[in-house]
C-alpha cells in the first residue's frame, strides 16, 4: 500500500506521454517493509547471440528446441526449469526456493505426462532444458541430465559456470549461454 493505494501487481515501464514527460511502467509487487519494481523483459530469444560453452554443440534441433524453452521461461515464475522437445514443453518447475527442486518438480510433471499416456520413457528423455537464471550448483544440471536432457540454455554468471560446464562436458550434453537472465516475481 503506498499513499493509500494498493500498488501490488501494478504494470509498470517507461514512455513519453503526450507533454513529453517520461512515465513509469513495469511490473510493482508487495514485499514485506517495501516495493518490488522490476522493468519489462524484452529480450527476444531468437535475437540472442548464443555462446556454446561446452565441448559438444547442440545439433539444430536441439538449438530449436533451446530457444523455445527459453521464450517459455521467460513467462514463468522463477526459479524457472522448462524441458522442451520438438517445440513442445513437456515439463515445467517454477516459482521453488531453489533451482534444483523446480528440476524434479518440472522431470516429474513429465514423467507423469508420460504414465498418464501410457509411454514407456519419460517426457524428458531427449529433451532440452532451459533455465532463466544461471544454475548455482551442481544439482540442478545433475537433476536435468538424469531426466535425460540432452541441451541446456541458460544465462550463465555464475561463479560456478566452470564447474556446472565441466559436469555437462562429463556427461556430454551440449550447454549454451545466453547472457540475459529472465527472473519474475
Amino acid at each position: 500500500m503506498v499513499a493509500g493505494f494498493d500498488l501490488a501487481g501494478t504494470a509498470l515501464g517507461t514512455k513519453v506521454n503526450w507533454q513529453g514527460e517520461a512515465q513509469i511502467f513495469g511490473r510493482l509487487a508487495s514485499v514485506a517493509g517495501g516495493l518490488l519494481v522490476q522493468s519489462r523483459d524484452n529480450a527476444v530469444a531468437d535475437d540472442l547471440q548464443l555462446k556454446t560453452v561446452t565441448k559438444r554443440a547442440p545439433s539444430e534441433a536441439e538449438l530449436t528446441d533451446m530457444r523455445f524453452a527459453f521464450r517459455v521461461a521467460k513467462h514463468v515464475k522463477s526459479n524457472t526449469i522448462v524441458y522442451a522437445k520438438d517445440r513442445a514443453t513437456v515439463g515445467i518447475g517454477a516459482g521453488q526456493m531453489s533451482r534444483v527442486d523446480s528440476a524434479r518438480i518440472a522431470a516429474r510433471k513429465a514423467e507423469d505426462a508420460a504414465r498418464e499416456m501410457k509411454l514407456p520413457v519419460p517426457l524428458t528423455k531427449g529433451s532440452v532444458v532451459a533455465s532463466d537464471a544461471f544454475f548455482p550448483f551442481i544439482d540442478g544440471l545433475l537433476v536435468a541430465i538424469e531426466a535425460g536432457a540432452t541441451a541446456v540454455i541458460q544465462p550463465g554468471g555464475s561463479i560456478r559456470d566452470p564447474e556446472i560446464i565441466k559436469a555437462a562436458d562429463e556427461h556430454g550434453i551440449a550447454m549454451v549461454f545466453t547472457g540475459v537472465r529472465h527472473f519474475r516475481h
